[in-house]
């Protein structure tokens, strides 16, 4: 560890504490998980399903897309409302009008002040109160209850079949006619979504709290934010404080301010070796990171379109082969490959520089079998969401090769299977790079190599968290694993290795020191880690979580966005190495790529992150369009162009007398960071804040409902958010075609490989 000691003790240490606190509430969301009744049964001993029933739903909740056609618990797409706060306040207003009729022979609309308010009180009562028994599991509901969840399954049983009544509900929705075409799957799916609105109504035993927190916002039951929720939502903006005011002293007083940077080498060190054989080979990577790139970016603007022409394209009915839950699993899936393919990319360039400029034996193989294997993977999981969604599979196969339902775990878990041996498999190719070099004696210091090797093993192993859960696992304890994947893995292992990987290329450039590169990148893995592991709970604040959860996951999300706040500085330093050597300009484009990054983690990440951030803003904007506008800014903003900016350095090496066209990369840079913002503060982001005020103001059910959805406004803001797709779609196919023509450039001739191997080797001593 030599001089950084320090550091690898604050890393391990910071490690241990954010896994433990991790590991021990995750036992909690398995104990305290709204229990799923073995029966559900009306006072007058009526059977009316059961837990299996229920599951059955949830396996045909999966079935049509899942979260890709509305949300559950507000995770999920945006068009269609989010079913648990529909049927609960439809299974409310039907209770009230059969309650009115009932007793007072009259309509509820038609009753005084003072009769409607003893009718929400009788309401609150029933709905509120835990009537599940303990030593059974049997939950008992009263007669009335049981028709009013009579109604309202109608109305779902009619509106996911091809009924004439609904047919502009289920445009309204983007909803495909005859979305579930099995009539005894449409009753189960019910089943369904009735236990995750009972969940949302009712308290856990001993508290005043519901399972999901009192979430969604629901005046007619009460459902209002707790009094935890206010507290953590304070000191969440506590600690952010805290956070940022701590970090800016220890920059002040820590960090070495008079450390003068290396001189740089008079030629760009990285082109005086010969290329290996799976470098060569890594062309086909970068062809299908840009291939899926357009893909998504095209899909994308189709799914978009079918927010204001739910069925339709300019006119076309396309949803019977092409629904909007179909295209938004291919637009977030495909975003997901081809970032991923990009990392993957990086990582393999840099092994063989590691290894001293030579190949371990039957590396270009590894490097052409994982590359098939991901485009197996790719298609394989396409095709099974296709059969999935259009109702060909057989409903046992769903789950396995069609679609699980959870965004960004959409693939078949056969495809989740391959796409996590594919992972695994890029490790031990990375591994048998960076591993001779770590135990080779001298060499230089090897603390950047290690963490480095850390990164890309975490990167390895914990996407396989997304195979702790099933097809029938309780929602609640799916979540948790899901964001393990989405949170954990993406946005936390994903960005060490970024991190790391910058720092060790920019050392064996020669453009900062070793020691420079180390500590920053022990330093900023610490700050991200520190946040970003507990702070995996932010998202399951309304998941069937308890008090507890909400507190670690506002405390620790909050210092999520500390490093971010700051990232301006980063951006000045990647800005800065364009000019230290005459070389750098060849690198200008990806150098670009990188600033973006740390000005879209500062604003998408940092800014728009934490706008949803604490327990009291997320309770009512939870599953409103506030959530894509972070989701855009940061999954694209951030990763996407790290990827593109890998892309383009490897590209810079594999091709290097390839010069980039100034004009065209302007285009791809300035339209895509163009396109976003467009997107973003057009459309996303107005759409959201009006949600938002509907959600404080009516409920969350109001704020997605048909009508709200379907007023004027809101229907000019989606079509307006068309330029900014096109000016998004225009950058994107420059970059692609800038991509696609370095690499169909002629090959150079390679220099000699002896005086690769010496020159590499140096520069891997370099970098440690």
């Amino acid at each position: 560890m030599g001089p950084y000691r320090k550091l690898w003790f604050t890393l391990i240490a910071v490690l241990a504490i954010t896994f433990s606190l991790l590991g021990y509430y995750g036992v909690e969301v398995y104990r305290k998980a709204p229990p799923i009744p073995q029966q559900v049964v009306s006072a007058d001993g009526t059977a009316l399903f059961s837990r299996d029933d229920i599951l059955d739903g949830q396996t045909a909740w999966q079935s049509v897309g899942g979260m890709q056609l509305g949300s559950i618990w507000g995770h999920g797409a945006y068009q269609a409302p989010d079913w648990s706060a529909d049927w609960l306040h439809r299974e409310l207003t039907t209770w009230l009008d059969l309650a009115a009729q009932q007793i007072h022979g009259k309509p509820y609309a038609t009753l005084d002040s003072p009769q409607q308010a003893a009718l929400r009180d009788m309401l609150r009562t029933e709905y509120r109160g835990n009537r599940v028994d303990a030593a059974t599991g049997v939950l008992t509901v009263s007669s009335r209850r049981a028709q009013a969840m009579a109604q309202t399954g109608a109305y779902y049983h009619s509106l996911f079949s091809d009924a004439p009544l609904l047919q502009k509900s289920r445009e309204h929705f983007a909803m495909k006619e005859n979305t579930l075409p099995s009539a005894e799957r449409r009753s189960q799916l019910t089943h369904f979504f009735f236990w995750t609105a009972w969940a949302a109504a009712t308290e856990r035993p001993g508290l005043t709290t519901t399972y999901t927190n009192n979430w969604p916002h629901e005046p007619l039951i009460g459902n209002k934010p707790s009094t935890e929720n206010m507290v953590w939502s304070i000191a969440s903006i506590v600690v952010l404080l805290a956070g940022v005011g701590f970090l800016v002293w220890a920059w002040a007083f820590l960090r070495k301010h008079d450390e003068p940077l290396p001189a740089p080498a008079a030629k760009d060190p990285l082109t005086t070796f010969a290329l290996t054989p799976s470098q060569r080979g890594l062309g086909k990577y970068l062809f299908l990171v840009v291939a899926l790139f357009t893909f998504q970016v095209f899909i994308g603007g189709f799914t978009a379109h079918y927010t204001v022409e739910g069925q339709q394209f300019y006119g076309i009915d396309v949803s019977q082969w092409f629904p909007y839950a179909l295209v938004r699993t291919w637009h977030i899936q495909a975003a997901l490959f081809w970032i991923a393919t990009g990392f993957l990319a990086a990582g393999l360039f840099l092994a063989p520089l590691i290894n001293g400029g030579k190949d371990p034996k039957h590396q270009r193989l590894g490097v052409d079998i994982l590359f098939w294997a991901l485009v197996v993977v790719v298609v394989g999981s396409f095709v099974g969401n296709y059969l999935a969604i259009a109702q060909i599979m057989p409903p046992e196969l769903n789950f396995w090769l069609g679609h699980q339902g959870y965004e960004y775990v959409d693939l078949g878990r056969l495809w989740q299977i391959g796409k996590f041996a594919g992972i695994a498999f890029w490790l031990v190719l990375m591994l048998r790079g960076i591993a001779p070099a770590l135990t080779q004696p001298g060499g230089g210091d090897r603390n950047l190599l290690a963490l480095l090797t850390a990164s890309v093993g975490a990167i390895g192993l914990f996407y396989g968290a997304g195979l702790f859960y099933g097809e029938r696992t309780n929602l609640s304890v799916m979540e948790y694993w899901r964001w393990w994947v989405v949170h954990l893995w993406v946005e936390g292992f994903f960005e060490v290795f970024a991190t790391t990987a910058l720092a060790f290329i920019f050392s064996t450039l020669g453009l900062v020191s070793r020691r420079m590169a180390t500590s920053a990148s022990l330093a900023s893995a610490s700050l991200f880690m520190l946040g970003g592991i507990p702070g995996t709970f932010h998202h399951l604040y309304f998941a069937g979580t308890t008090t507890p959860v909400m507190a670690v996951g506002a405390s620790f999300s909050a210092l999520e966005v500390v490093p971010l706040i700051v990232l301006g500085h980063e951006a000045w330093e990647n800005w800065r190495l364009g000019s230290r050597a005459p070389w750098m300009a060849n690198l200008k484009w990806a150098l670009m790529c990188f600033v973006a990054v740390a000005f879209w983690n500062m604003l998408g990440a940092g800014v728009f992150g934490f706008m949803i951030n604490p327990p009291i803003s997320l309770y009512y904007i939870q599953g409103l369009n506030t959530t894509p506008v972070h989701a855009h800014a940061a999954l694209f903003g951030v990763y996407g162009f790290l990827a593109l900016g890998f892309t383009l350095l490897v590209l810079r090496y594999i091709r290097p007398q390839y010069v980039l066209r100034e004009g065209l990369m302007k285009t791809a840079f300035w339209g895509l960071n163009a396109g976003l913002v467009l997107m973003i503060f057009t459309s996303l982001l107005p759409i959201g804040i009006i949600q938002f005020h509907a959600s404080v103001s009516e409920g969350l059910w109001y704020a997605r409902s048909e009508a709200f959805m379907q007023q004027p406004i809101l229907q000019t803001l989606r079509w307006v958010r068309t330029f900014g797709d096109v000016v998004f779609i225009v950058g994107a196919l420059s970059m692609a075609s800038q991509v696609v023509l370095g690499l169909i450039g002629r090959t150079p001739p390679t220099v000699q490989p002896l005086q690769g191997k010496r020159s590499a080797t140096a520069a891997a001593g370099r970098a440690g």
